[in-house]
């Protein structure tokens, strides 16, 4: 078993480190606020710093919200690199921004130890049940050797390219998801609005090539109006910001993101940034003035 160093244990990352100690993995925590008594009741040892950890551990896993954390995290004061020696390996699965990330593997290289990005996409579900897709950026030396972690951790596992390409990656998936979010939210709104029962609706189209897993589990949470989180609209908008950010970068036009990420900007002005990303359908319902589930006509 490896010697495994966890930072960040908040929806996705207390999950994830809960999946390795099950596997056997000896864990070395750190987080922000208090590290879970579950995970230290079942062996995880806790650390006062990021560069504890990182001496204490062989692989050092970052799961964080955003590119500063990351940041000050590997390279603050007590931070991962100042507890590093050569041949560590160092693992970034939050999402963020692949142009920082190719900045910090180089500096990581420095020191002698490996990197990879890594970062998920799957929510809390796929965290819980070790089913996370992971889309890994780096050395294949370095991939092979934390694969067997990844394992542990998710089914659908790729090492894309080189390091940042995991990142790109993971944006590339966040704007699939906004995307089609988006589209099941106006669906459902103007299949309602006419007058038909969004429930079997959603039903009818599960069948068609319509399907689709944001379908099935977002359109559900629509219906019921069930937008705990989940992944919160606030770390979608940040996604959706790399895109955008790294779109003018390389002259690519992202039309429909950037209206994506302006329906997330309503949710957030109306109080939501902590709401699950599947309330994007509240946008299109207050333009509408009609939420699904009314009458037929009964918010016009």
């Amino acid at each position: 078993m490896t010697n495994v160093g966890f930072i960040g244990l908040g929806i996705m990352g207390r999950p994830m480190a809960s999946n390795l100690l099950a596997a056997g993995h000896t864990l070395y925590l750190n987080t922000r606020s208090a590290i879970p008594a579950d995970l230290t009741q079942r062996g995880g040892i806790a650390c006062k710093t990021a560069k504890d950890v990182a001496q204490k551990s062989d692989i050092v896993i970052l799961m964080l919200p955003d590119t500063p954390q990351v940041e000050t995290v590997l390279f603050g004061e007590s931070g991962v690199a100042a507890g590093l020696t050569a041949g560590k390996l160092v693992v970034d699965m939050s999402s963020i921004s692949p142009v920082e990330t190719k900045l910090f593997a180089k500096r990581i290289n420095e020191l002698g130890c490996d990197y990879l990005d890594a970062p998920v996409s799957g929510g809390e579900v796929g965290a819980k049940a070790a089913s996370l897709t992971i889309m890994v950026g780096g050395p294949e030396a370095a991939f092979e050797r934390a694969r067997p972690l990844f394992e542990k951790m998710g089914k659908n596992i790729t090492r894309v390219g080189g390091n940042g390409d995991g990142q790109t990656t993971k944006v590339a998936n966040q704007i699939i998801v906004a995307l089609t979010i988006e589209a099941v939210g106006e669906a459902l709104v103007f299949a309602a609005k006419s007058g038909a029962d969004p429930a079997k609706v959603r039903q009818a189209l599960m069948g068609g090539f319509a399907s689709s897993r944001i379908l099935e589990v977002h359109g559900e949470r629509m219906i019921k109006r069930s937008f705990d989180p989940g992944f919160r609209v606030m770390l979608h908008q940040k996604d959706l910001s790399l895109a955008l950010t790294a779109a003018r970068a390389v002259g690519v036009a992202l039309p429909n993101t950037a209206t994506a990420q302006e329906l997330f900007n309503v949710c957030a002005a109306h109080g939501g940034k902590n709401w699950d990303h599947s309330a994007m359908v509240k946008a299109l319902e207050l333009m509408a003035g009609f939420e699904i589930g009314q009458s037929a006509g009964g918010g016009a």
